[in-house]
């Protein structure tokens, strides 16, 4: 499926997994392998960017991934981020989508919203916004009807 699919359908919070369709080199050839990780992977989407145009330049619409965040001592000191855009290449794949009862942390970025943290449960995601200092983040619910309309419409992830 192409980014354009996962933009129009994956709620933020979904698992993607992308994929440029290349065989998985052997470890012992390591540019190979690094270059391939760069183009194989699964991210959680935690934004969807619609297309933008200005006066020196325009950018199309996006997505973007969040692969994972590098730690140390239970402070997060990096976040890997890659944003891909709906003409890109790759294939994506919705692995899997918020279930039922999670919550979604989100920050207002300009005219979109920015997925700070999927939590398990209500509690969990107000302990975490108290921890984080994340003031202005909204909670948001995922619904029974959210998670219907996906089932109905033929979005559920395969």
């Amino acid at each position: 499926m192409s980014a354009h699919i996962v933009y129009d359908n994956a709620p933020l919070g979904s698992l993607i997994r992308y994929s440029d369709g290349a065989p998985k080199p052997p470890a012992r050839f390591t540019r190979k392998l690094a270059d391939w990780e760069r183009r194989n992977g699964l991210g959680r989407l935690v934004r969807k960017s619609p297309p933008r145009d200005r006066p020196t330049y325009s950018a199309p619409a996006s997505i973007t991934l969040n692969e994972g965040n590098f730690s140390s001592g239970g402070i997060i000191l990096v976040t890997m981020m890659r944003t891909y855009a709906l003409d890109s290449a790759l294939s994506f794949e919705i692995v899997e989508r918020p279930a039922i009862g999670m919550v979604r942390v989100l920050q207002q970025i300009g005219d979109h919203d920015e997925l700070l943290h999927l939590a398990e449960s209500r509690d969990a995601a107000e302990l975490w916004r108290a921890k984080t200092g994340y003031r202005n983040a909204r909670l948001e619910d995922i619904t029974a009807d959210e998670v219907g309309a996906d089932v109905v419409e033929g979005r559920a992830a395969a």
